[in-house]
């Protein structure tokens, strides 16, 4: 049997001491990452929240293009035989929205296994962002929990940049790898992107926090490639972000022990989820991000209709 690892695996590689995930550091990153944010919301082909906006609701909004990655079930056939693309059948969005995100910023996040990958801060960033830009565009208010107030306003990704960058001086230069557990109102809803290499109770008790009052809310879990498939092989080291390392004579030996951990991690992440009527769904940074950020939209669109 093949011996049981003392944590996940975080990296196959020696870390560089001298990396910090400090504020310098992420004043650097963030302009370009604002950038993509605003790309990948404009992508978007429609609305995602708020009155006079499309969603779920009793009346007849608009038809839009169908999406790739969509249900098929979303089609709405009449109208797509009339031409040659496919359309959707969008309704109004009667109730108004209030979003409130949160990206991991620890320094688990700034890993990835090829130069080619964004790191999973950088994707978890961008999504962030994105969705908020989105919210800003529809007119709604928007903030990221425990470091702004709600803001509706068309320069969101600016100000929470600043803010972010303000909040790493603060703190030390060091960010948690869960968002503080402030209770949230009832028609307010929260979307949490970060790796979640956490203990599932501390998880479960985050969710049952924020949704204390009634709040929904979606987490997505981020992960690189070769923290699912696990190619590794031979003697290796594993090195997680404080430097801790696990030596494997035969990596390879670790590889059913550790494809079991995290399915069972996981699966404790989403039975926490659901049993506050959140959800949770996967990432990979291999896939594009406006994959992540239509998969979101489509179960904020949901919620507005329950």
């Amino acid at each position: 049997m093949a011996p049981e690892p003392a944590f996940l695996p975080q990296q196959a590689a020696r870390p560089d001491p001298g990396k910090r995930h400090d504020a310098l550091d992420l004043a650097r990153r963030l302009p370009a990452l604002a950038l993509a944010a605003r790309q990948a919301a404009a992508s978007l082909q429609s609305g995602l929240h708020g009155r006079r906006r499309a969603g779920m609701g009793e009346n007849f909004w608009q038809f839009r293009p169908f999406i790739a990655g969509e249900a098929a079930a979303n089609v709405d056939w009449r109208r797509s035989a009339r031409d040659d693309r496919l359309y959707v059948r969008e309704r109004e969005w009667e109730a108004a929205q209030v979003l409130w995100v949160w990206a991991d910023l620890s320094a688990s996040m700034n890993f990835r296994s090829n130069a080619a990958l964004p790191s999973k801060l950088d994707r978890a960033l961008i999504l962030a962002l994105a969705l908020a830009d989105s919210c800003a565009r529809a007119g709604e208010r928007t903030g990221w929990l425990g470091v702004t107030r709600l803001i509706s306003a068309r320069d969101i990704v600016d100000r929470i940049a600043v803010a972010l960058i303000a909040e790493a001086r603060r703190n030390g230069e060091r960010f948690e790898d869960l968002p503080p557990a402030l209770p949230l109102r009832p028609r307010e809803k929260a979307v949490l992107i970060g790796d979640f290499l956490v203990e599932p109770s501390a998880f479960a008790d985050l969710v049952q926090r924020l949704a204390a009052q009634g709040a929904r809310g979606h987490a997505l879990m981020v992960f690189d490639p070769v923290e699912q498939a696990f190619p590794f092989a031979g003697q290796t080291e594993f090195f997680d972000e404080t430097g801790a390392l696990l030596r494997a004579g035969r990596a390879e030996d670790f590889a059913a022990v550790f494809s079991g951990r995290l399915e069972a991690h996981r699966d404790s992440l989403t039975q926490a989820a659901r049993a506050q009527g959140w959800t949770l769904s996967l990432h990979g940074t291999d896939r594009p991000a406006a994959e992540a950020l239509l998969h979101l939209r489509l179960a904020l669109t949901a919620d507005g209709a329950r």
